[in-house]
């Protein structure tokens, strides 16, 4: 069975680049990216998680960081030339990227935001991020992620 192209899919298809998408069964009382990790049959350390931050600017920043770490806000805003910063709600979520928790892909979002990826992706071949859907992962090199994202690539994590 094919999976439905989502938002994300098609606009690295714009930019013709490579990836491949994986989907598993979606557990509702368990949104996390290491779910989405033992779902799939891969090291929880290939799976990025997308979150959504806001500097003292009101500036809106997205982090990539692996499923089983944490992020270090204040790193977020050291790499961002930020003095602070904070996830944003749950329920600011769709309205800013088009996206919900447990489908937010860092590609296609509404608007561009300023992107930075945890360094350790550049340890891996291929990760996976949200395709944008719930159950739905993408399957892609760090390079293809950065390129698409134009993000920058630093330590993110506690």
């Amino acid at each position: 069975m094919s999976l439905k192209k989502t938002n994300a899919a098609r606009f690295l298809d714009t930019l013709k680049l490579p990836y491949e998408m994986s989907s598993y069964e979606v557990d509702e009382e368990d949104l996390s990216a290491v779910h989405a990790a033992q779902s799939l049959g891969v090291a929880p350390e290939c799976v990025f998680k997308t979150l959504v931050a806001r500097d003292e600017a009101k500036r809106i920043l997205v982090a990539c960081i692996p499923a089983i770490e944490e992020i270090d806000l204040k790193a977020l805003a050291r790499v961002a030339n930020a003095k602070r910063c904070e996830l944003v709600a749950v329920k600011e979520l769709l309205a800013l990227t088009g996206y919900i928790r447990g489908g937010c892909s860092p590609l296609a979002m509404k608007k561009h935001y300023p992107t930075f990826i945890d360094a350790s992706v550049l340890a891996h071949e291929k990760i996976y991020v949200s395709a944008g859907l719930r159950g739905v992962q993408l399957n892609l090199s760090p390079s293809v992620l950065i390129k698409a994202t134009h993000a920058i690539c630093e330590p993110l994590v506690k």
